[in-house]
């Protein structure tokens, strides 16, 4: 059973709401998250790149409160602090083909404000801990779509965050890869609190300690992935595991009744 951190929650969110013109991406979303690995999920439109995006302080919320590290996003301040201890890796990243995968993982810390004597080392670490150590010196140009990837999970963990914030980190992974990073992030989840955003269940049952189920910009379900397993099992909801029928059931019983299906001794 997973037991939740006495540590404070390094993330907080409090009637967290995001609009995009005439569309509600989230409505009232309340969200502490602790050190450990933390599943999103949700069908598409469900608002799990707006709640990441919010997050990573790169789109403001249009009403609510979010702190992380300590610290207020919404202040300029605030905003610096948490972006220097912030690991974010979007579904989209942006990059330099030019630039060798040192340089670039390099440039990134130096946008952090990394100590210049702890670059070179710290950008060696991270590259090994994707696997392409042996592509250090390659430009990003020459590499394949998965290994691009791999450099975009490298320069958001270089500087070591304090917060990890990763939408759909696996695509253009093959399963050999996704297993290997799936290790990776249990062990980053040791230390750090991570939020994995992702549409592969099988991801969130192998490498997190617990999920958070969003639909239609609301909570449809917290608990750990073993409870959403139970609630497949007991279930005749559509799926070929037991974790994707409680995630089918999860969210029909959200649709039907407006609250969550069930909610986990979680942070």
């Amino acid at each position: 059973m997973y037991v939740p951190s006495e540590t404070p929650p390094a993330i907080r969110a409090a009637a967290l709401r995001v609009e995009h013109r005439r569309t509600v991406a989230l409505d009232s979303v309340d969200l502490e998250l602790g050190i450990g690995v933390h599943g999103l999920l949700g069908p598409n439109g469900a608002g799990k790149t707006s709640l990441i995006r919010v997050l990573a302080t790169v789109a403001q919320p249009t009403g609510g409160r979010v702190e992380m590290l300590g610290e207020d996003s919404a202040e300029p301040r605030g905003r610096t602090a948490i972006r220097r201890r912030l690991g974010y890796l979007p579904q989209e990243f942006g990059y330099y083909p030019g630039f060798t995968v040192r340089e670039f993982v390099a440039y990134v810390a130096w946008l952090k404000e990394m100590p210049t004597d702890r670059v070179p080392g710290a950008v060696e670490r991270a590259v090994a801990r994707v696997g392409l150590a042996d592509r250090i010196d390659s430009k990003i140009r020459t590499l394949s779509g998965g290994m691009v990837r791999r450099v975009g999970i490298a320069q958001a963990i270089v500087n070591d965050p304090g917060v990890l914030l990763l939408d759909e980190p696996t695509a253009g992974l093959d399963p050999e890869q996704r297993v290997e990073f799936r290790e990776l992030l249990r062990t980053l989840g040791v230390s750090a609190t991570v939020v994995v955003s992702t549409h592969l269940v099988e991801d969130v049952a192998a490498a997190c300690t617990e999920v958070t189920l969003l639909d239609g910009g609301r909570i449809a379900y917290r608990g750990t992935p073993r409870a959403l397993t139970l609630l497949g099992e007991t279930s005749d909801g559509p799926g070929d595991h037991p974790i994707e029928r409680g995630y089918t059931t999860a969210l029909r019983t959200h649709r039907a009744h407006g609250a969550p299906a069930t909610r986990g001794s979680v942070r």
